[in-house]
This record gives structure tokens, sequence and C-alpha cells, in this order.
């Protein structure tokens, strides 16, 4: 009996158009807005002045700089330079001292045990091989270190909009969900050994109007905008319509304005192994 095994994913080729999809737009543009999330983490994984901390997937910085106006010793990093870039000029604005590097997560450049802590803001969920950029995780932190992260749920807006946008341009075979990274089950498969602690929490995106949402992001956030760069006509105004759908479910607002909470796990887990 012939006995067929399936082909592991191109792990190279996904990150690389991955890698090409996050640099075009400008996502610093949406990621700025989510700082009060780095600022919450730095307080649940209790960073503390004079630890040596890593970011990881760092984008423009939000956890980098929360950690950094906390005397932290920070080292940022993305495969995104211009992110990278984006994170730099915000810490000379702010006259932190902060090392910048362009690094994969899937293979991070630091000695085992280097850091005190590692942390990664809607970042490190992205990458198409979880368990490699997990594993990099721990063995970067030291024993009785924290790694800190925020990940969207799978049932939050944000878990949907990639459930949307997935049904137009499908994920690569094998390559699992990032909104995996939002549920206490994989996690605890992912940092096995170790403890985590989990907590729901939710951001609440604030934006003129739904239309205003989408414009940014068709823009500037690089999953979105590159979608629609990949469809025709047709199909990207069905896109931008099933997307106005979402954001008008999620919206609380009543005045025009968009007011939308989108959960996301707030992720501590303790080094134990």
């Amino acid at each position: 009996m012939n006995v067929q095994t399936l082909a592991q994913p191109d792990f190279t080729s996904i990150k690389n158009r991955q890698q090409t999809a996050w640099g075009s737009g400008d996502y610093a543009v949406v990621g700025s807005t989510l700082q009060i999330v780095g600022e919450t983490l730095c307080e649940a994984a209790d960073i503390r002045g004079g630890q040596k901390v890593l970011d990881v997937a760092a984008g423009n910085g939000n956890a980098t700089l929360a950690a950094a106006r906390r005397w932290a010793d920070v080292v940022s990093t993305d495969y995104v330079g211009s992110l990278l870039e984006r994170g730099r000029a915000r810490a000379e604005a702010e006259g932190l001292l902060v090392t910048f590097q362009e690094a994969d997560a899937e293979n991070l450049p630091f000695a085992d045990g280097n850091f005190d802590a590692v942390l990664s803001t809607f970042g490190v969920m992205f990458t198409p091989n979880q368990e490699q950029a997990a594993g990099e995780m721990l063995r970067v932190c030291r024993r009785g270190g924290k790694i800190g992260m925020a990940n969207w749920t799978p049932d939050s807006m944000i878990g949907r909009l990639f459930k949307i946008l997935g049904g137009y341009l499908p994920p690569p075979a094998g390559v699992k969900p990032p909104s995996l990274w939002g549920t206490t089950a994989h996690l605890d498969l992912l940092f096995k050994g170790n403890h985590v602690a989990t907590t729901s929490r939710h951001f609440v995106f604030r934006y003129r109007s739904p239309q205003h949402w989408l414009e940014i992001f068709q823009n500037y956030y690089g999953p979105v905008h590159k979608a629609l760069g990949a469809l025709d006509a047709d199909k990207q105004g069905a896109l931008r319509k099933d997307i106005l759908a979402l954001l008008h479910e999620c919206n609380t607002a009543k005045d025009g304005t968009l007011v939308a909470p989108a959960e996301y796990l707030e992720v501590v887990v303790t080094k134990t192994s």
C-alpha cells in the first residue's frame, strides 16, 4: 500500500511573500494607533529598569517604546527594515536609547538565555512556522524570564477580517491561522512545559467612520493593501463591501464615527523549562 506523505509548506517562500506584504503600504500609520497595547503589555510582563528586553516582529516599535520608557535595555527587531526606521525615529524623538536590528522571528541572531523578557504585539503571531517562532522566543529568554505577547483572537474583528481576506485569497496550504496564537489551548502547545497566563482584553479602533477605517487600512495595512491589489475590480468591490459590513457589525457608535472593540489575548509566559 502506498502511503502518501504531506509535503511541508515552503516556509521560506511564504515568508518572503509575507515580508513583501508587510513592507507595502505603511503599517506605521496603523501601528502607532495601537500604542496603548504595548504599554499594557509591559505592565503585565512587569518590565523593570535595567532588564534586557527583546521586541520580536516589533513593527514600528510600540512594545519597544513602552519598555524603553521603563528604563529597560531594549533590542527592537523586525524583518521589515522600513518599519524599524519608523521605530527608530519615534525613539529618537523621545530621547530613548534603543538598539534596532533586522532579524527574522524564526531565526533570532541572539544567544540562548540572552534576555530577561521577550515581547511581541500583533507581530510574531503572523510567522508562518509557528512552532519555530515560539521555540526561538523561548530559546533567547532566560529561565525565569517572561515572554509577553498581544495576539488577536479568532473571533475578534481582526481575526474575522483575516477570514474574509482568506475567502478571496486563500492562505498557503499547511500554514496555520495566525489567530491560533489568540487561543490558550494553542499557546499551551507552543510553550509546553512553561507557565502560560492569558487575559482577554480589547483594543478599541476609533476612526472618523467605517469608511475612514477602510481607507486607512487599504492604503497602509499591508495584508489588506496587497489583497486589494491582487484582485480584479469586481472582487475589489466585493471585498470592500464585506469589510464594511464587518465594520458596521462591530461598530458601537451611533453618531457616524467608528468605535469598534477588537478582542486580543494578553499573554505572559514564564519560562520554567
